[in-house]
């Protein structure tokens, strides 16, 4: 049975502002429209399939690479909860700043 999708603050954020990227560097939102069918399809699979995604040193967190996108997710019993979506070309240190902070932040 698929678990709920919740998606944090930050994590809609980021996947804002990673659309909207696209869409003033392409001058388009083809790009993004496919991107958003991408993190949302990866939603889905992840609340089907909670342990897709790798492990992190980090107790119940997985993240699922998605393009160059780290999908990084939290799993409890009922729900899933999407925390970021990192572009991964930023600096690695400020993520695991970010997956690290406390989950009610």
């Amino acid at each position: 049975m698929a678990k709920q999708i919740i998606w944090s603050e930050l994590a809609h954020q980021d996947r804002i502002k990673n659309l909207e990227y696209w869409i003033e560097r392409t001058k388009s939102n083809n790009y993004s429209k496919q991107l958003n069918k991408l993190f949302e399809h990866t939603a889905d699979l992840i609340s089907k399939y909670p342990s897709l995604g790798k492990s992190t040193e980090l107790e119940n967190i997985r993240y699922k690479i998605v393009r160059n996108y780290y999908f990084t997710y939290r799993e409890s019993n009922s729900r899933i909860e999407i925390l970021t979506i990192w572009d991964s070309p930023q600096d690695p240190d400020k993520f695991d700043r970010i997956i690290s902070r406390n989950p009610n932040q």
